[in-house]
């Protein structure tokens, strides 16, 4: 028999604030009965059945389709349904999420003018999910009791998380509500955890502008501009989060409860992430997402979950182009994908068209921060096609066949990450851009010397670094509204951001 809490049952509310304080109220029982049943448990005592606890769901009936000029007076991408019928999602993490999920309640509010519905759903909430940040209850049981687990707790189901909303491939079952979000409550979870793991610091750190790197030179660079911000009192970042939630505050400020518990790690994760955080996650991350497709995609995977506003790439390239010069940048407008890692889930023949408010913000940021304009800005920056490949030595394979391939389709630079993080950008609806800095010309005979390197990076990383830095300022000031492009969004399409 499973052992359960107390039934609430759903409730209707017409307020965003009072649909979320019950979304709160579901959750926090839920997750209690786990923790005070996992305590229990720990401690050796025998659990009276089968512990489950469930995530809160939102859910909306709608009667009537949306009238296009109310679309058109709202100017965004998202925040109402496509028809008729009865969706819903479900939540987690509303601490977390609060600013999130009130926004969404309150538009789908206001576009439809109907009621939410709140209540308990019928999803367990993995037992893994439940434990506190510092918490590390199960490593202190026993390898028998810990085989006890699955008999007694919900573990992760992977069939309960899958990307098929996202994908455009998941179709309901007869009766089934239409979904609200991208991502269940599980598949968040999941991904809130693996953040932790890769980065080595919390999701609520994430700011909503997102800056890639394959590079730790750029993250040396960026750790030296952050804590510079941290010593200006006049500076609009309130603190610097290091891997290990290192919190350095903006000078000032006092400490915050939590910020005693960060500790430098003995050794960095395997994508470290930094934030320069601003209030309502205004701010900055940077991530360094190593070399390969592969871990650009795992990474995207996971900080889609948190909806950010953008993300760009900042890194080095192959320039394919006899004119081009080290150290020139390149602006990507579009993507030859042979990275590979994203074919079952986006086929090859989907486009991944370039976002004009992006592109225009990086533009406009090289010209700041570089001073040139017109021709002058011509010479540093070419906009053109970036290839991404998974094989690092692709200049070696015989019968020229990359090169003939990449010549075809007009690339003008190569490298491993772009194409797939803006194809994940597409997937999963965030907008995304690529700013690269030609570190070697392969095919004309300048390969990376360490001398040669050693320079490039010193002339170049510092200034690449504040364009990027300058475009996210442009894009903060332009508000999301701007940013968001229907371009991301399919015919039949979530409700939520």
């Amino acid at each position: 028999m499973p052992f359960v809490p107390p039934f609430i049952a759903p409730t209707r509310h017409s307020d965003p604030d009072s649909a979320l304080a019950q979304v709160r109220k579901i959750y926090s029982q839920q997750i209690a009965h786990l923790r005070e049943a996992m305590q229990r448990f720990v401690a050796g005592e025998d659990l009276p059945g089968h512990v489950r606890a469930c995530y809160p769901y939102v859910r909306i009936h709608t009667d009537t389709v949306i009238r296009q000029e109310v679309l058109e007076n709202l100017g965004l991408s998202y925040g109402f349904v496509a028809g008729v019928g009865r969706f819903e999602t479900t939540l987690t993490r509303p601490d977390l999420y609060a600013r999130y999920y009130l926004e969404q309640f309150r538009l789908l509010q206001q576009n439809h003018g109907v009621e939410l519905e709140v209540g308990t759903s019928t999803q367990p909430i993995p037992v893994h999910f439940s434990f506190a940040e510092n918490d590390h209850l199960e490593g202190s049981l026993s390898s028998g009791r810990r085989m006890m687990l699955r008999d007694l707790f919900d573990l992760p189901d992977l069939g309960a998380m899958d990307d098929g909303i996202a994908n455009g491939t998941w179709a309901p079952h007869p009766g089934q509500a239409q979904p609200l979000a991208l991502f269940t409550a599980a598949r968040v979870d999941y991904s809130l955890h693996r953040l932790r793991h890769y980065t080595g610091t919390l999701p609520e750190w994430f700011q909503n502008f997102v800056l890639f790197t394959n590079y730790q030179f750029y993250i040396d660079e960026f750790v030296r501009l952050g804590h510079e911000e941290m010593a200006n009192p006049d500076s609009g970042y309130a603190a610097f989060v290091e891997p290990g939630n290192v919190v350095t505050r903006r000078v000032g400020l006092a400490p915050e409860p939590g910020d005693e518990l960060g500790a430098v790690p003995a050794r960095l994760p395997q994508m470290p992430a930094y934030h320069l955080s601003r209030p309502g996650h205004g701010g900055i991350t940077m991530v360094n997402i190593g070399v390969g497709p592969a871990n650009a995609k795992t990474i995207t995977d996971h900080i889609a979950v948190l909806r950010p506003h953008a993300w760009m790439m900042l890194g080095h390239c192959a320039g394919l182009r006899n004119s081009q010069q080290l150290g020139d940048y390149v602006l990507a407008h579009a993507y030859v994908r042979e990275d590979h890692v994203l074919d079952e889930e986006l086929p090859l023949w989907v486009p991944i068209p370039a976002l004009a408010e992006i592109q225009l913000a990086l533009e406009r940021a090289v010209a700041d921060v570089t001073q040139c304009q017109g021709a002058d800005l011509k010479r540093i920056m070419r906009t053109g096609t970036v290839a991404s490949t998974d094989n690092r030595n692709w200049e070696l394979l015989p019968n020229n066949m990359p090169q003939r391939r990449f010549s075809q389709s007009r690339a003008v630079a190569l490298d491993m990450e772009s194409a797939t993080i803006a194809a994940n950008g597409f997937r999963f609806r965030v907008p995304y851009g690529t700013l690269l800095c030609v570190s070697d010309k392969p095919l004309h005979g300048e390969i990376k010397l360490p001398g040669m390197a050693n320079k490039f990076y010193r002339e170049r990383v510092d200034q690449h670094l504040r364009i990027g830095m300058r475009a996210i300022e442009i894009l903060r000031a332009e508000g999301p509204q701007r940013l968001h492009s229907r371009k991301l969004r399919s015919f039949d399409e979530v409700a939520f951001q």
